[in-house]
């Protein structure tokens, strides 16, 4: 099995999870910026993060193979404080050309908040003048509709993007054709109590076929599983999925939109559509 994890925290992962990662196949892993567990109190904290997310963490998974990207924001969480997104976004603009960051992510809405609307806004801009990719997270279930729809809104009103070239993450059944119709990549995120199960991802791809479309763990700090990808690509086997099916969802998939980054470095076999 080969595969790539799109999405996942490593800074708040052992090394021992790189080192299973790559043991079940994965090639490649993407860390968008994210929540740290806590609100971070000044620039400062972005900026080592920032460092941390270009500088070493590409060493760590490199000891074992892996390719190692990342995605640059100030998350929807913080967001809050308007005079700290305006700092971190003034920063971001320094990191951008680094040979691992991909573009602007993970962007989005928390609680559907003003502020947060604001930011998503500015970071729309900013890559749009950057001419970057973007990865959007939705929120969580009780506001998840409203959030994905909102997002949506506000991406279209940037006319200078490309809906091909923003992934929403973390749609599930009642967000994923919202998603799809409109022209945007979509990512479904595997977690053990929330989001999506393996069994109700495969159940979306069955209904909504696998183009545009990707899974991923988003393993961070809470409860989550490093090695969803691969396990629910097992549940795929179970269900009679081909091979090449699950190939596409798992590995081509996410290479055909990363690649649209100068930066993403890894293609396609020839011959593989």
């Amino acid at each position: 099995m080969r595969y790539i994890e799109p999405h996942g925290h490593m800074v708040s992962r052992t090394t021992d999870d790189y080192q299973d990662m790559a043991t079940a196949g994965c090639v490649a892993v993407c860390e968008p910026a994210f929540w740290a567990g806590f609100d971070r109190s000044s620039v400062h904290g972005f900026y080592d993060y920032f460092r941390q997310l270009t500088e070493f963490e590409p060493k760590r998974a490199a000891k074992f193979g892996l390719q190692h990207y990342t995605w640059l924001c100030i998350n929807p969480k913080e967001s809050e404080d308007l005079k700290l997104a305006d700092e971190v976004l003034g920063i971001i603009p320094k990191f951008i050309d680094e040979p691992t960051v991909l573009g602007i992510g993970e962007i989005g809405l928390n609680k559907n908040s003003r502020n947060e609307i604001k930011v998503l806004e500015k970071h729309v801009e900013l890559a749009a003048r950057l001419d970057q990719l973007i990865l959007v997270h939705t929120p969580h279930l009780e506001d998840k509709l409203k959030g994905t729809k909102l997002i949506l809104d506000v991406i279209r009103n940037e006319k200078r993007i490309r809906p091909e070239r923003v992934i929403i993450d973390h749609v599930e059944e009642h967000t994923v054709r919202f998603v799809l119709e409109a022209g945007f990549w979509a990512g479904m995120t595997l977690y053990p109590e929330s989001k999506c199960t393996p069994a109700r991802a495969i159940d979306i791809l069955e209904i909504y076929g696998t183009e545009r479309i990707w899974m991923n763990s988003a393993c961070d700090w809470g409860v989550s599983v490093p090695l969803a990808v691969p396990r629910t690509a097992l549940e795929m086997r179970k269900r009679e999925h081909s091979a090449e099916w699950i190939d596409k969802v798992i590995y081509q998939n996410p290479i055909r939109f990363m690649s649209q980054s100068p930066k993403f470095k890894i293609r396609l076999e020839p011959g593989k559509s």
